[in-house]
């Protein structure tokens, strides 16, 4: 067994490729993941939200209710993470999936040794969400703004923000270099801990929805400044 993936780590898949289905857990089973399949849209997203997972296998094409559908319905009452996939591998699909809530996707041409580094990849971040009991309770301020990173919560003027995975992630990493600009690359590398093209769009899509959340309006940004050909930088608006 790989023993960088605890035994036991739960992922369920969405998907009615049922042969597919049988392939991803025939091989990720050796591997310690316990994984379950469903085939249909409104039993994905009841399964996905009435139980505990550590990540969320989605294809894009399902019957009763498209994946877009079924990951909106998903994000509204879970953060668990979701790695979508796409037959077509489309951009647009991608780009909406990202916008939507999901943490990552994958064409279905994908290799095996490409979904398990995907899928090590969003369940660290579910695994490293449970706070511990032996660590002291660390709070991230930046001005108005509010990290709890052991609880996984973001609040603005003392209101909760509804923040998917990456978005948390993304913002805390912003938060602990506040001053100090970061680059598109050195963020994905962080935060998705593995390596991206340089014209992937997803931080920018992330960075996009993370200022709609924040109510920061890029041509006059209050939290998040973008430095072109740079990065991004999170300022404190009470020093500035």
């Amino acid at each position: 067994m790989d023993t960088t993936t605890p035994s036991g780590t739960r992922v369920l898949i969405i998907d009615d490729d049922r042969k597919l289905c049988r392939l991803i857990r025939d091989y990720l089973s050796p591997m310690g993941y316990n994984v379950e399949a469903v085939h249909t849209g409104p039993e994905g997203v009841e399964r996905a939200t009435a139980e505990t997972w550590q990540a969320v296998i989605l294809d894009l094409m399902l019957p009763g209710m498209d994946g877009f559908e079924v990951l909106k319905r998903i994000r509204a009452r879970s953060e668990v993470p979701v790695l979508m996939l796409t037959a077509r591998g489309d951009e647009a699909d991608r780009i909406v999936g990202l916008e939507i809530g999901a943490d990552d996707y994958l064409p279905k041409t994908f290799s095996t040794r490409e979904l398990l580094a995907r899928l090590r990849a969003v369940t660290r971040r579910s695994i490293r969400s449970t706070p511990s009991e032996e660590s002291a309770p660390e709070e991230i301020r930046v001005g108005s703004i509010r990290i709890l990173p052991d609880t996984r919560k973001a609040l603005l003027n003392d209101t909760p923000l509804d923040l998917t995975p990456v978005e948390f992630d993304l913002l805390t990493s912003l938060a602990r270099a506040k001053g100090r600009v970061r680059s598109r690359e050195a963020l994905l590398e962080e935060i998705r801990d593995r390596n991206y093209d340089v014209f992937d769009r997803s931080i920018d899509v992330h960075i996009s929805a993370l200022r709609r959340k924040l109510d920061d309006d890029p041509k006059e940004p209050r939290f998040i400044r973008t430095y072109r050909g740079a990065g991004y930088m999170l300022i404190n608006p009470d020093a500035e």
